[in-house]
């Protein structure tokens, strides 16, 4: 596993984090879709609550994604947060927390780099980081029927992240990926995650997860299958995890 090598620099208005062992220095116009639309590497798929953006680079596929707000508070502000310091920037928070899930070997995105741009009491914020192994999002892959073993391996890598207290603030369907050509799961979108004492915040976790799985399977005329929740918390739970009192 190769380290990451934090560095970071002014740039007008705002400022640029970036990994100084993979990219000799990272460049502002990087976080332009001109710049890439240009050069016939971008590639833009809809997703959540804007877009997902592909870019080609010489060192292999990244994943850049513009920081927007969600819930009624988007109507206003939309891609705009509120200033309190660099560090503070779900941007750089981001970067860093991805950081330190990869030195741990948790299996999540490399982080390439951040950027934030300021508007005198608030900021514009984004995030690069490199493209997973082919692999889909466990809500697509619950269009057919995923086999135990697998619905335990998603519940097994839950509890590699709560063992070392790492607290994902939405834990959903949507980022939790399975590798098509092997067994891994990722997770992925840490915005607003950290890392803290374990406590009952665990089952609030997987509560949320359950939630998001049952709402999938309503959109598609069925119930989520219990037997399936099931062999999710048995992989949870053979990890060494306390019991969650989360509807096993």
């Amino acid at each position: 596993m190769s380290a990451i090598r934090e560095q970071s620099e002014a740039v007008e208005r705002g400022g640029i984090l970036y990994d100084a062992a993979r990219i000799r220095k990272a460049e502002p116009q990087w976080f332009s879709r001109e710049y890439w639309a240009q050069r016939n590497a971008l590639t833009e798929m809809p997703g959540g609550r804007g877009s997902v953006r592909f870019l080609q680079t010489d060192t292999g596929r990244w994943v850049w994604r513009h920081y927007r707000r969600g819930g009624l508070v988007a109507k206003l502000l939309r891609d705009r947060y509120l200033w309190a310091g660099e560090a503070r920037t779900r941007s750089f928070a981001e970067w860093r927390l991805l950081a330190e899930l990869h030195h741990r070997g948790l299996p999540v995105p490399i982080p390439i780099a951040a950027a934030y741009r300021r508007h005198v009491l608030t900021y514009e914020a984004d995030l690069i980081t490199a493209e997973l192994p082919p692999s889909m999002t466990l809500a697509q892959a619950m269009a057919t029927p995923m086999t135990q073993d697998r619905w335990r391996e998603v519940g097994q890598t839950i509890a590699r992240f709560h063992r070392q207290g790492v607290h994902h603030a939405d834990l959903n369907a949507h980022n939790i990926l399975l590798g098509t050509g092997d067994r891994s799961v990722y997770v992925l979108d840490f915005d607003r995650g950290r890392i803290r004492d374990r406590g009952p915040w665990e089952d609030r976790v997987l509560s949320r997860l359950k939630r998001s799985l049952e709402k999938i399977s309503a959109q598609r005329g069925t119930a989520l299958d219990g037997a399936c929740w099931r062999a999710l918390m048995q992989g949870y739970q053979s990890s060494g995890q306390r019991t969650a009192d989360s509807g096993q």
